[in-house]
């Protein structure tokens, strides 16, 4: 099958690579040397433009950093539906925003193009071991012909929900991931001020209730070693907890920690630049206690 992917950053590219391995592969990126180096170390076919990606393709996926990027690829003689033909399937694995998402939606239905959206977990790792969650918001006939596709990089694929909801749910998710990496940050300050080594706190933690994705490898891999790859922006995790915390205000639903920790993000992507990791908010926790979390 001929599938259009666009959108070659930190997870696309590993992505796009499995797809590559099982489907004929159309490339485009904004940075175009991206693209270029892409399809001729993985034999794709390079497109000059978000139209010339789409023609011919059945299936067309998008994996861009806000849905306000893809919105902005849809129009115009380059754009998406300039290119898709009615019958077209779009996934988009933005980790977006589900009204972005219930409105691109409404005007590819005018075009006879379905959608889905389709947002992944799993962090670069996972998409290199072609192993993300994908959890997918639309209809179950759209789901059940996306599948296929999506089995070229995910592990664990379901539908959550009608068109949005898999957007919604990659929202709350990573409001869960800020709220780990915030609260753990603030306990292991004050357990360090107050002379516990942070690895002999988490061992205790780690083997204990209070254990997480968070406290099992986030902090002991970059808050402890200092080592901070940047695999994931702070700046992303940001707008995704934003994201959550409108989502979760218009389901009137309190949200009083949520909301909190949408604040303090921001915060700490204003006082830790665009290009932070997302662990790095623990070092906002840090500059306010005067300590760091090391042995």
């Amino acid at each position: 099958m001929q599938i259009a992917f666009l959108g070659l950053g930190a997870i696309g590219t590993p992505m796009a690579r499995h797809v590559a391995a099982h489907h004929a592969l159309t490339v485009w990126n904004r940075t175009a040397a991206k693209a270029e180096s892409f399809a001729a170390a993985f034999g794709a076919t390079l497109a000059a433009s978000p139209a010339a990606a789409a023609r011919g393709a059945p299936v067309v996926i998008t994996c861009l950093p806000t849905s306000r990027e893809v919105e902005s690829l849809l129009d115009g003689p380059d754009g998406l539906l300039a290119g898709m033909a009615d019958g077209t399937l779009l996934i988009d694995c933005t980790s977006g925003d589900p009204a972005s998402s219930r409105r691109i939606a409404a005007r590819l239905a005018e075009r006879g193009i379905a959608f889905l959206d389709a947002p992944v977990s799993g962090g670069v790792s996972g998409a290199e071991a072609g192993a993300l969650t994908v959890m997918c918001g639309g209809d179950d006939a759209t789901f059940a012909r996306a599948r296929p596709v999506l089995e070229a990089f995910g592990k664990k694929i379901v539908l959550v929900g009608p068109i949005g909801a898999g957007h919604a749910l990659k929202a709350v998710n990573n409001a869960l991931l800020a709220v780990h990496i915030w609260s753990a940050a603030e306990g292991l300050a004050a357990l360090t001020k107050a002379g516990v080594k942070p690895s002999a706190a988490l061992e205790v933690i780690n083997a204990s209730s209070g254990r997480s994705n968070t406290s099992e490898n986030l902090v002991p891999q970059r808050v402890v070693t200092r080592a901070f790859p940047r695999t994931f922006k702070l700046a992303l995790l940001e707008k995704d907890v934003a994201i959550a915390a409108d989502f979760i205000r218009e389901q009137r639903v309190p949200s009083t920690v949520i909301q909190q920790v949408a604040e303090l993000f921001r915060l700490a992507r204003h006082e830790l630049g665009e290009d932070a990791d997302h662990v790095e908010a623990a070092k906002l926790i840090e500059q306010w206690s005067d300590v760091i979390i090391a042995d």
